[in-house]
């Protein structure tokens, strides 16, 4: 068997603990639903895995449910499903849309007005990628628990 999680003894760091899926309706509240939907998931992850979720980690959760959701309302004609995933260390952001093409971040542009949601969170995130579907395409988007004992800024691992 491979290593433990902290807490159950049972699981494997990088297996799933908890998963959950929301149909987003793309209304006006739909973004601030997202990000209830992430901050409960958490809550709950804590209460019943005693999984330890950083400010950090949950602000920045927030965040790229926020950015991701936005840019599929933004860009993408149709439903919009979200999905949340936690392991012993990470959450997984998963968000569906319709549309085929593949987003990617733009280069760096202080002059640029909007258009950075992409650019932030490959710069929070462990790990970005984009699944294309048979309809549409899938983004994960992967954060830490815990914050970063390196202390990098960004969260991700120096390279």
């Amino acid at each position: 068997m491979g290593s433990h999680a902290d807490g159950d003894g049972c699981t494997g760091p990088d297996e799933y603990l908890m998963r959950a899926s929301y149909a987003l309706e793309g209304d006006d509240g739909c973004i601030a639903e997202a990000r209830h939907h992430a901050v409960a998931f958490l809550d709950q992850a804590h209460a019943d895995h005693h999984l330890r979720v950083s400010a950090r980690a949950r602000d920045l959760t927030q965040l790229v449910v926020s950015e991701l959701v936005t840019n599929a309302l933004k860009y993408a004609p149709g439903p919009v499903l979200m999905e949340l995933r936690i392991t012993a260390r990470a959450v997984d952001v998963v968000v569906w849309d319709s549309e085929p093409t593949v987003p990617t971040a733009r280069a760096a542009d202080p002059d640029r007005i909007g258009q950075h949601g992409l650019e932030i969170v490959k710069a929070v995130t462990e790990d970005l990628f984009t699944e294309q579907e048979p309809v549409g395409k899938r983004i994960t988007a992967r954060l830490a628990l815990s914050d970063d004992p390196g202390g990098h800024v960004t969260g991700q691992r120096p390279q």
